[in-house]
């Protein structure tokens, strides 16, 4: 399965609560009770701007690292040749940066986590 955009913010409005502006009379026995899950255009826009946020980290040449999750490196590779799968006619590879990602081991562990 793979995981889209609209599952990612779909996730966000299931796991963030609000705590409710509008006072009302009744007094809850759990705090949890009085909050309200976020709209789907604002958890659209919480997630949009993650995404910026880490567009323009990558773009100006600066490592992003996520505690628990990995890092993301961007690095400058040289032109190198190449050969077409299809034709298999020798090509050359333009020069340019890419973006590497280092997974952390804590992820790392949890993925390779026999399942059972």
């Amino acid at each position: 399965m793979t995981l889209t955009k609209t599952d990612i913010i779909r996730k966000v409005r299931e796991k963030v609560r609000m705590k409710n502006r509008k006072k009302g009379t009744q007094l809850f026995l759990f705090p949890e009770m009085d909050c309200v899950s976020l709209q789907p255009k604002k958890a659209a826009e919480i997630v949009d701007h993650l995404f910026e946020i880490m567009k323009r980290t990558l773009a100006g040449g600066d490592e992003l690292f996520i505690r628990r999750f990995g890092k993301f490196r961007v690095r400058f590779k040289w032109a190198r040749p190449g050969r077409n799968p299809r034709t298999g006619e020798s090509i050359v590879i333009g020069s340019g940066r890419r973006v590497s990602f280092k997974t952390s081991p804590t992820l790392k562990d949890k993925i390779n986590r026999k399942r059972g």
